[in-house]
């Protein structure tokens, strides 16, 4: 009898990724939704246990209760992995209940949700001498002079509170070319009673856009880590991965692995970097710090962040590891890397020989998986009822 691993969100390849990670080390998986509508994880051959709950965000007590019930039936502590940021929020908001029921990385309430507050991660790299694009805060009763003596336009428009500003707005955040389009952007998100700040666009093409994946001890110190350089996303130009390659890059271990260690972080996290097209400095963009879209990249080159998680926390650690070369893999989540290839070619960012030549590099997909069919046929089915709905209305 060994801990289970519950893992919360199943309706996307995150979560997905994770569950493969750990059963094909022979954990035992159960994944956790609050509808089948859309859970194409719990297909996959290495869940085990298909757990709907009450939704975490309209029922938060009773969610609660519904993962402690189910831990309190286990005979030992499971390991619990959350694969989306309201889960993350929800996890923080609840650590000190949830560690008497689960083994989770960090045991200080705060630091995810303080990392991902843009605000406050803001003020955290500002501390750790991290360079992080200039800022102006909406709260300033001037904030309209110092965006156009300190960043100028275009700028973009940040919302402290990712998860749910993406929730309301299907979107990371606003780009505006002027004052009149700030203003109506700022409008639209107090209405929505969403906080927001303004920053620099730092110059450079999305293939300027960098990664580092880290595992932190219990120790708060590195031990597992490498870095990736992003070639496309979607929305473009500020969105999520969706074309992603593995790359060496010293630099970014050391400002990265220095900033997680001296904020006391315990366990998997990412942090977003951009690289000025002018200078060549690091800018600190953003930390991810639950499981992100590059976990099947991250796996397929020699890191399984969440079986790191899972061995350490149920008392075997697996040893260091760090990849300082480059394997030439990219990741690619083909379905929304078409709607981007569309949107580069549009407006002539990209060239379509060079999308076609991307396409000759070995690939750890999102959904796709030999040995793990199913999963994919579920998420086609899925989208091919939404393509139809949207013909016939």
């Amino acid at each position: 009898m060994s801990n289970k691993a519950v893992i919360l969100g199943a309706n996307y390849y995150i979560g997905l990724s994770t569950i493969r990670c750990l059963g094909v080390m022979g954990v035992e998986v159960a994944a956790v939704d609050y509808s089948y509508e859309g859970s194409y994880a719990f297909e996959s051959k290495y869940c085990k246990e298909k757990l709907i709950g009450p939704h975490y965000k309209t029922q938060p007590k009773e969610f609660l209760q519904f993962l402690i019930d189910y831990a309190s039936k286990q005979t030992l502590k499971p390991v619990l992995i959350p694969c989306a940021d309201p889960y993350v929020e929800f996890v923080d908001e609840y650590l000190y209940e949830l560690r008497e029921y689960y083994l989770i990385p960090q045991n200080q309430q705060g630091i995810y949700t303080n990392l991902m507050d843009k605000e406050k991660l803001h003020a955290l790299a500002v501390k750790n001498s991290v360079k992080v694009p200039e800022t102006v805060y909406v709260s300033d009763e001037d904030y309209l002079d110092k965006v156009d003596k300190q960043i100028g336009y275009p700028c973009i428009v940040k919302p402290t509170d990712s998860p749910s500003f993406v929730s309301v707005f299907r979107r990371k955040m606003f780009k505006v070319n002027n004052k009149e389009e700030l203003l109506e952007a700022v409008k639209k998100v107090h209405e929505k009673k969403l906080e927001v700040i303004v920053q620099r666009i730092i110059p450079g093409f999305d293939d300027h856009m960098y990664t580092f994946d880290a595992y932190l001890n219990q120790d708060s110190k590195v031990t597992n880590w490498m870095t990736c350089q992003k070639f496309r996303q979607y929305p473009i130009n500020f969105g999520a991965s969706v074309y992603t390659g593995q790359k060496y890059v010293q630099e970014l271990y050391d400002i990265g692995a220095k900033f997680l260690e001296n904020v006391g972080f315990k366990g998997f996290a990412e942090i977003e970097f951009k690289k000025d097209a002018v200078t060549g400095e690091f800018y600190l963009i953003e930390v991810n710090v639950r499981i992100t879209n590059l976990n099947s990249l991250l796996y397929k080159a020699g890191i399984n962040m969440p079986y790191l998680t899972y061995s350490e926390l149920i008392g075997k650690p697996q040893p260091p590891f760090e990849l300082k070369k480059d394997t030439g893999l990219v990741f690619w989540y083909a379905y929304e890397d078409f709607f981007a290839v569309r949107g580069y070619l549009k407006t002539k960012q990209l060239k379509l020989s060079q999308v076609l030549k991307s396409y000759f590099k070995p690939k750890a997909y999102a959904i796709w998986d030999y040995s793990d069919p199913k999963p994919f046929f579920a998420f086609s089915k899925s989208i091919s009822k939404k393509i139809t709905k949207k013909i016939f209305r």
